[in-house]
């Protein structure tokens, strides 16, 4: 036997912290928009930003472009974004919420907002305020 605790080790941790705490709020935007996990931060990154690219999306929510493609593809077909191409480099679309995907957008925003303040419900705002921060620091660590 080692001396390894996995109830320790901190991705293991994160990592049902994470699945704990998405799954609740996966099940709303599921339910009321069919929409699966990269297709919701796909729509909140245009829904916060404005207009983007599939590479800008890529970046900013560290998904790979193939899955971003995948979600805007699935997003397109339920007419919540437009793309509209670039007029100097082909290759290029520009992405956008349609009015659709803005309603969804702010519909869900007001969900997160709510989901958010249940989960950190009985947290001291310091706490709260240090976990996010040291959460965002682990998260800067991957880029």
């Amino acid at each position: 036997m080692s001396d390894f605790e996995l109830e320790q080790f901190l991705p293991y941790l994160l990592n049902q912290a994470a699945e704990a705490s998405s799954l609740e709020f996966q099940q709303v935007y599921k339910d009321r928009y069919g929409m699966l996990r990269n297709e919701w931060r796909v729509l909140f990154h245009l829904g916060m930003y404005g207009q983007l690219t599939a590479s800008e999306i890529s970046f900013r929510a560290g998904l790979h472009k193939t899955k971003i493609s995948r979600a805007v593809s699935k997003l397109e077909a339920r007419r919540f974004l437009s793309r509209d191409r670039d007029v100097e480099d082909r290759r290029v679309e520009h992405l956008k919420l349609t009015a659709n995907g803005r309603s969804a957008y702010i519909d869900l925003c007001a969900v997160a907002q709510r989901y958010d303040a249940a989960l950190l419900e009985g947290f001291s705002t310091e706490d709260a305020l240090t976990l996010k921060a040291l959460l965002r620091t682990l998260a800067q660590r991957r880029r």
